[in-house]
């Protein structure tokens, strides 16, 4: 151990600190839910559907309140489609990233948090570890006691309550629809036009020439 103490960037002290809890990816033939994560409509066609086959092969969001920086940087193509979807530029770890610093600016970061945290839940097949996640969710981004709550009609925090007794990996599933929802309609074109994007492409921009 250093006798000296050094400093630690906070990317890597998120990644020590997640590191220990990392979901695996799901195992060969495992059941899904039908309906995609992003675009609702369970159809085969699906970009995140497609997307999760090869999931092991991508960094996912670890921990509750955090996002896994990815070390490399989105290209000038990869930034600009994410202008013509809202569903590419949540598959990517960069877009994410992006659009998280935005939405900090907004005070709305925590829709994004509670979207990935319960995308993770999803994934879920322990029941004991299912318990456990539905109850820091809850506690994290619906009860109205937190300072993270994030905003649900009385319909589906009525359905999450009655779930509470026996919860499942799926039990905040209409609630993570209605922040995409949310999100992909209010926020998505404010960040489309904010200066974090057009700032973004025009480093991108500016790189290409330079290079």
């Amino acid at each position: 151990m250093a006798l000296e103490p050094r400093s630690v960037s906070g990317v890597e002290m998120r990644k020590r600190q997640a590191a220990h809890i990392e979901a695996p990816p799901p195992a060969p033939g495992q059941p899904r839910p039908n309906a995609c994560c992003l675009c609702w409509c369970g159809c085969c066609k699906c970009l995140w559907t497609e997307d999760r086959i090869e999931r092991s092969e991508r960094e996912t969001c670890t921990k509750m309140d955090s996002i896994e920086a990815e070390e490399q940087q989105p290209t000038l193509d990869e930034a600009l489609s994410w202008a013509r979807s809202f569903e590419l530029m949540l598959r990517s770890l960069g877009g994410r990233e992006v659009f998280r610093e935005f939405l900090r600016s907004e005070y709305s970061e925590d829709n994004l948090l509670f979207w990935l945290a319960c995308e993770e839940l999803r994934k879920e097949t322990d029941p004991s570890v299912v318990e456990e996640k539905s109850r820091i969710i809850y506690e994290d981004y619906v009860s109205i006691l937190s300072p993270k709550e994030v905003s649900l009609d009385s319909r589906v925090r009525e359905g999450i309550n009655l779930t509470l007794a026996e919860p499942s990996n799926l039990m905040y599933e209409e609630a993570q629809f209605q922040i995409y929802t949310l999100m992909h309609r209010d926020s998505f074109p404010r960040f489309l036009n904010s200066s974090v994007y057009r700032d973004l492409l025009a480093n991108k921009r500016r790189t290409c020439l330079e290079t």
